[in-house]
């Protein structure tokens, strides 16, 4: 059942891909680099979106719920959110952000500056309120809880059943920051992989993976969109109380 769902998720999304390459040869500007927003819609929902539509098929053949898998019983709740929001904002949020200031500083000075991702580059520039809804809605819930059901909730298993864990462990989270394809984040999502890992098998369900996932991308989020803002505002702060 992993193969046959991997092997349907490829076929979606090299569908998706093919879509994508010929609207934009076709010259349609939501396909056209670099702020295509089709691209993105189109991309997220044959990876992501496919995702959500295979999960039942896969657990339906396994004759398990989502409750039990996603651990949607009230004391995994809890525990899943009283792990998770500590282990992301006290320790992973900023050893992640320093190894993404390094990770570009050092591509830099190779010559390979990095660029934004195009998801990155269509949320800062997307004008529609429909687009700006749903991009966020991906990043909170829809992306988070497929990514962790396809990596931790399937692929590693399936490796660690037949292979040894730790080799599971990187391998899976390898291939996690992999398919992010983003040199400059290479390195953080590989460690946020290894975290969330460590998270699934602490409490043995989902919810506490897809809760960290979710954290850490709300709070880039709102990074991304605030940033500026928030900067300029400590900046005054620090001008009339400490100047």
């Amino acid at each position: 059942m992993v193969l046959w769902f991997c092997a349907a998720q490829a076929a979606a999304l090299c569908t998706g891909l093919t879509l994508i390459a010929v609207l934009q040869k076709a010259g349609f500007a939501a396909f056209l680099p670099p702020a295509g927003s089709g691209a993105v819609l189109v991309g997220t929902l044959t990876f992501q979106g496919v995702t959500w539509v295979l999960i039942p098929f896969f657990l339906r053949q396994h004759q398990v719920n989502w409750r039990d898998v996603f651990g949607l019983h009230p004391t995994q709740l809890r525990h899943a959110w009283f792990l998770s929001v500590p282990v992301v904002i006290a320790f992973f949020l900023p050893v992640a952000w320093l190894l993404q200031y390094v990770s570009v500083y050092a591509l830099t000075k190779i010559g390979w500056p990095p660029g934004n991702e195009a998801a990155v580059t269509v949320l800062t520039s997307a004008q529609s309120w429909w687009l700006r809804v749903y991009l966020c809605a991906f990043t909170i819930v829809i992306g988070p809880v497929a990514e962790e059901f396809i990596f931790r909730g399937m692929l590693y298993p399936f490796f660690k059943q037949r292979s040894h864990p730790l080799l599971a462990w990187l391998g899976v989270s390898f291939l996690f920051a992999l398919v992010h394809w983003d040199a400059a984040a290479f390195v953080p999502l590989f460690l946020l992989a290894l975290v969330l890992t460590w998270l699934y098998e602490r409490t043995d369900s989902l919810l506490a993976p897809i809760t960290a996932h979710s954290l850490f991308n709300t709070i880039n989020l709102i990074a991304l969109y605030f940033g500026e803002q928030i900067v300029r505002f400590f900046q005054r702060f620090h001008h009339v109380h400490f100047a």
